[in-house]
């Protein structure tokens, strides 16, 4: 899926991606990316950032709401989000919990 504000692209290939590789795909973009995680079900409230993140899903789920636009993008293990600056959103985590990276453009 991809709109004007923001680009998420589904994990394809066969195997399952680890954390290294993942990390491995962001370095090779000149991306630094840390890890962050959240247990099943939690929320961050609607906001925004000054900068352009990068969040690839290394375990679990997370759902993603864009209030201006009604959308909601559930990213899964593999999955990446390309989230520009001043994008509004919010998010609630899978029943599974999520562990993700994350780097700033």
């Amino acid at each position: 899926m991809k709109t004007d504000k923001l680009e998420v692209r589904r994990w394809s290939a066969d195997n399952s991606p680890d954390e290294a590789l993942l990390r491995s795909i962001l370095a090779d973009e000149d991306l630094h990316p840390y890890v962050w995680s959240n247990g099943p079900g939690d929320v961050y409230s609607t906001h925004s950032h000054s900068y352009h993140k990068v969040i690839y899903v290394v375990r679990g789920s997370i759902t993603f709401g864009l209030p201006d636009s009604g959308d909601e993008i559930t990213l899964n293990h593999g999955d990446r989000l390309e989230l520009p600056a001043g994008v509004t959103h919010n998010a609630v985590v899978g029943h599974q919990g999520v562990a993700c990276l994350e780097a700033h453009r």
